[in-house]
C-alpha cells in the first residue's frame, strides 16, 4: 500500500511539473493545444475499445501503441484497475505531453453490486433511490478505474418488442425526465472531482426508443412536435443537470443519421441548450453513415464532425481520414480544435489534470466493491420495483408453512437475476430464488423443487438468448411430468417463469412477447391441477399476459432484480416487505395493439364501450382497445381509498398556483406505501393534446387504517407544450386535473387558466 501511494505521488509530482500551470485554470487547455499537432488533437477524438489487454496480447499492444503516438483519447471494456493503471501511466509518462485517458465503461444498473434493471428501477417511482443506485455504482466503478460511464439511457419507449426497453425508464416523459436528473447526479455527485465521482454519458442522442416496428438499430420518422414534446425532454433535464457528455444514436431521423445529424447536434443540443459538454458516437456508428446511403466512407467521419460529434467510437475515422478531409475543404481546422477541447474540458472536469491517477487506488478495489453495505441497498431498493399484477383471495404473501412448490426455468437460475447488461460482476455467485427461499423459511416450511422446463422447446432458440448465462437444457416432457409431480404434494405453487436475462436489452428484439412456448404450456398443466398458484414473472419488457392474467390467482412482476434479486423475492413473497412498485409502460392485451400507450392523442369516432366492438368507432373487431395492465398500476397487500380531490381554486393565473388535495386512506391489515399520480389535461390547443398526462406524482407511506393527506401544487408551467411551430407555452382556457392510483382510475377536477 505504501508503495503503491509513493508511486502515484512521485507521477503527480512529475506531472504537475510538466504541465507547470493550474489545471483549473480556463487558460490551461488553451497552453495545452497550443503545442500540439493536428494529428495529436485529431487522436483526442478516437476512442478504442479493449478487450483482454493482459501484458503482451494484440489488444494491449493495440492501445499501448495509440498512446505512444497521441493517436487515442480514451478506451473502454477494459476491465480492472491494474490494467487501467497500466495504460494510464503509459499515457502520462510517455504520451506526447502526458494527456491522461478517459476510461469508459456501460454501468448500467450497477457494477460488482447490481441493481435491478432500469426499467424495474423506474417502477419504483423513486428518484432518491435511483440517484442512490447511481453513487454506489460510481463508487464502485471508480474503485475499479472506470471515470466515464454510458448511462443513463433516457430514450422514451412506447414500443415493448424492442429489447432495449429494458435499459429505459418506460414511456412516460416527465416521469423519464425526473429519474434522468436522478441519475446523472448519482453517478457525477456534486463534484466530479471527487474520487468517486465519474462521468455520465446520456444515450442515446436521439429517439431510438422509437425504432420502427420495434426492432433495433431501425430508423425513426417523426414530427418535431412529437420529438420535442414526448422524446427529448429526458435529454434536456440531464443537460441541466450538469451532465458532462451524451452518446448519438444509431439510427436514422427522417433519413438523417442521428451521428451526422447537425440540427440535433449543432442545433438543438448546443445552441438551443446550451450544453458545453461532449459528444461521443454510439459504437462503431460513424462506419454505419456510407451503410445507410448518408455519407461515402471517406466522407463520413468529416459529416459526423461537421455536425458536432466530437468522439468516434471504435472505427478509427477519424484518425485515418479527417487530416484529408481538412485538406478536401470538407470540415475546418477550427472543428477538429472544437471538438478537442471540448474531450480535454471533460478530463479538466474530472480533474485527470490534477491527478491523472485518481482513479488507480487499488486499495479501493478490496474495500469499495461487493460491500455488505452496498447489498442490503440493492436488495431493499430491489423489493422496491417489483409489481403486484394480481392476488386474488390474498394469496400472497405467503405464509412460512407447509409445503411449497418452486417450479421453473427460473427457480435456480442465480445467473439470470442480475439482467441484462451486468458485464462487470460476478454472476456465478448470485443467490437463487431456490436458495433464498429455502433459507427464509428454514425448517418452517418445506420447498420442493423442480425446473419443470427449458426457456423454449426449440435448443437454438433458447441459445440464442444465453450469452453466456445458461440455464441448463432437460428433457421438455419429462421436467413437466416431474414438474407436476411436485406440485401433487405441495400446498401452494410459485412458478419462476419468463425470460431470461438476455432476453431484453440490445439486440434482443421479440416479435412474439408472450410467455414462451414450454413454459406456457406447463403452466396451464399446472393450473389444471386446481393448486393455489404464484407466478414470478421475470422480465425485462412488458409481456403478453393474456391467458395468464385470466387464469392465474397471483402474479408477481420481479422483472430482473440484480444481485440481491433472490433475497428481495423471498422478503416480498413471505411478506417481510410490503410490494409497492407500479407499471411505467403499459401491458398490452395482444401485440396487434402496440404501440399502446397511456398518453395518446384524442381520435376521431373515439370509442366509448370497450366491453365489445362497436362499428364506425376506433376500436378493434377481435380486441378492446383497453389495455391489460394501464401505465402506474400496482397493486400492495394492503388496500387504499381516495377521497374526492379538492381544489384550493377553480382559476389559475399565468403567475400563480393551485393547490389540490386528497385523503388517501389504508384500508387494509398491513402498513403500506402508496404512489399518487396527477394527470391533466387540456382539452383545446393550437394541437391536439394527449388526453391525459403525468404532471406529479407522490410517494406516501401510510400505516395501516390511518390517512395522509396529499397535497400537490399546480403552476402554469406544467401545462406547457411544443406548438406546432415549435413556440413552447399554453394558452388560457378550460383544464382538467386528474389524481388516483394509476392512470385508470382517476377522479378528474377543471380548471381555467387565465
Amino acid at each position: 500500500m505504501l508503495r503503491t501511494f509513493l508511486s502515484i505521488t512521485l507521477c503527480c509530482l512529475l506531472f504537475s511539473t510538466v504541465h507547470a500551470y493550474n489545471p483549473d485554470d480556463e487558460r490551461y487547455i488553451d497552453n495545452l493545444m497550443s503545442k500540439m499537432s493536428l494529428d495529436e488533437k485529431i487522436g483526442q477524438l478516437n476512442l478504442t475499445m479493449g478487450g483482454d489487454v493482459v501484458s503482451g496480447t494484440a489488444e494491449a499492444a493495440k492501445i499501448e501503441s495509440l498512446i505512444l503516438k497521441g493517436q487515442i483519447g480514451g478506451f473502454f471494456n477494459v476491465k480492472g484497475v491494474d490494467a487501467v493503471a497500466r495504460f494510464q501511466h503509459l499515457a502520462v509518462e510517455k504520451g506526447p505531453h502526458g494527456i491522461p485517458l478517459l476510461v469508459g465503461a456501460d454501468v448500467v444498473h450497477g457494477y460488482a453490486t447490481v441493481f435491478p434493471i432500469p426499467l424495474a428501477l423506474s417502477c419504483s417511482w423513486d428518484s432518491a433511490a435511483v440517484a442512490q443506485m447511481a453513487r454506489i455504482s460510481a463508487i464502485e466503478a471508480t474503485a475499479d478505474g472506470v471515470n466515464w460511464n454510458y448511462s443513463p439511457m433516457v430514450d422514451i419507449c412506447r414500443d415493448p418488442r424492442w429489447g432495449r426497453v429494458a435499459e429505459s425508464s418506460g414511456e412516460d416523459t416527465y416521469l423519464g425526465s425526473v429519474l434522468a436528473k436522478a441519475y446523472v447526479e448519482g453517478y457525477q455527485g456534486n463534484d466530479m472531482k471527487s474520487d468517486s465521482s465519474m462521468m455520465a454519458c446520456v444515450k442515446h442522442f436521439a429517439l431510438y426508443g422509437a425504432a420502427e416496428g420495434g426492432r433495433d438499430y431501425n430508423g425513426v420518422d417523426m414530427s418535431r412536435e412529437r420529438m420535442y414534446n414526448y422524446y427529448l425532454p429526458p435529454f434536456h433535464a440531464t443537460v441541466e443537470a450538469g451532465v458532462g457528455s451524451l452518446m448519438t444514436s444509431f439510427n436514422l431521423i427522417n433519413g438523417q443519421h442521428a451521428t451526422a445529424c447537425d440540427w440535433l447536434i449543432n442545433g438543438i443540443l448546443r445552441r438551443d441548450w446550451k450544453f458545453n459538454g461532449f459528444v461521443v458516437t454510439d459504437y462503431g456508428s460513424v462506419d454505419e453513415l456510407s451503410r445507410m446511403g448518408i455519407a461515402h466512407d471517406n466522407e463520413a467521419a468529416a459529416m459526423a464532425l461537421r455536425a458536432g460529434t466530437d468522439m468516434d467510437m471504435v472505427t478509427g475515422r477519424y484518425v485515418a481520414d479527417l487530416n484529408d478531409a481538412l485538406k478536401k475543404g470538407l470540415l475546418t481546422e477550427k472543428m477538429i480544435d472544437d471538438a478537442c477541447r471540448r474531450v480535454l474540458k471533460a478530463k479538466q472536469r474530472l480533474g485527470l489534470f490534477d491527478n491523472p491517477y485518481k482513479y488507480c487506488n487499488t486499495d479501493r478495489v478490496n474495500h469499495d466493491l461487493y460491500t455488505p453495505e452496498h447489498r442490503a441497498v440493492a436488495r431493499d431498493i430491489a423489493a422496491e420495483t417489483f409489481v403486484l399484477l394480481k392476488n386474488d383471495n390474498n394469496l400472497l404473501p405467503l405464509k412460512k408453512k407447509g409445503r411449497i412448490a418452486l417450479i421453473g426455468p427460473l427457480a435456480d437460475a442465480g445467473n439470470n437475476m442480475a439482467g441484462c447488461w451486468s458485464g462487470y460482476c460476478y454472476p456465478e455467485s448470485h443467490k437463487s430464488v431456490l436458495t433464498a427461499f429455502r433459507e427464509a423459511v428454514g425448517n418452517e416450511a418445506e420447498i420442493i423443487y423442480s425446473q419443470g422446463s427449458n426457456i423454449y422447446y426449440n435448443e437454438t432458440m433458447q441459445a440464442d438468448c444465453d450469452w453466456g448465462r445458461r440455464i441448463s437444457r432437460v428433457d421438455d416432457s419429462s421436467a413437466h411430468s416431474e414438474a407436476l409431480l411436485a406440485a401433487s404434494k405441495a400446498d401452494v405453487v410459485v412458478v419462476a417463469m419468463g425470460e431470461s436475462c438476455e432476453m431484453t436489452g440490445e439486440s434482443s428484439s421479440r416479435a412474439d412477447i408472450t410467455i414462451p412456448d414450454t413454459q406456457r404450456d406447463l403452466l396451464k398443466k399446472l393450473v389444471a391441477t386446481g393448486k393455489p398458484i404464484v407466478l414470478l414473472l421475470f422480465t425485462g419488457r412488458p409481456l403478453i399476459l393474456d391467458w395468464e392474467s385470466e387464469n392465474i390467482p397471483s402474479i408477481l412482476n420481479v422483472w430482473f432484480g440484480g444481485s440481491e434479486a433472490s433475497d428481495a423475492i423471498a422478503d416480498v413473497v413471505f411478506g417481510d416487505k410490503m410490494p409497492c412498485g407500479k407499471l411505467t409502460t403499459t401491458f398490452p392485451r395482444s401485440v396487434g395493439q402496440i404501440p399502446l400507450y397511456y398518453n395518446h392523442l384524442p381520435t376521431s369516432h373515439p370509442d366509448h364501450d370497450s366491453s365489445r366492438f362497436n362499428p364506425y368507432c376506433s376500436n378493434y373487431i377481435d380486441v378492446s382497445n383497453e389495455p391489460l395492465y394501464p401505465f402506474g398500476f400496482g397493486l400492495s397487500y394492503t388496500t387504499f381509498s381516495y377521497s374526492a380531490p379538492t381544489l384550493s381554486s377553480d382559476v389559475l393565473t399565468a403567475d400563480g398556483v393551485l393547490k389540490i388535495s386528497v385523503e388517501v386512506t389504508n384500508t387494509g391489515m398491513f402498513d403500506g406505501t402508496e404512489i399518487v399520480q396527477l394527470y391533466i389535461n387540456d382539452p383545446v390547443a393550437h394541437i391536439a393534446r394527449p388526453v391525459k398526462e403525468l404532471k406529479a406524482f407522490k410517494k406516501v407511506d401510510i400505516p395501516a387504517g390511518k390517512t395522509a393527506v396529499v397535497d400537490f401544487t399546480v403552476t402554469s408551467d406544467m401545462l406547457k407544450y411544443y406548438d406546432a411551430e415549435l413556440n413552447y407555452g399554453c394558452e388560457p382556457g378550460e383544464f382538467s386535473i386528474m389524481i388516483g392510483p394509476n392512470s385508470e382510475e382517476l377522479q378528474k377536477l377543471d380548471f381555467r387558466l387565465r
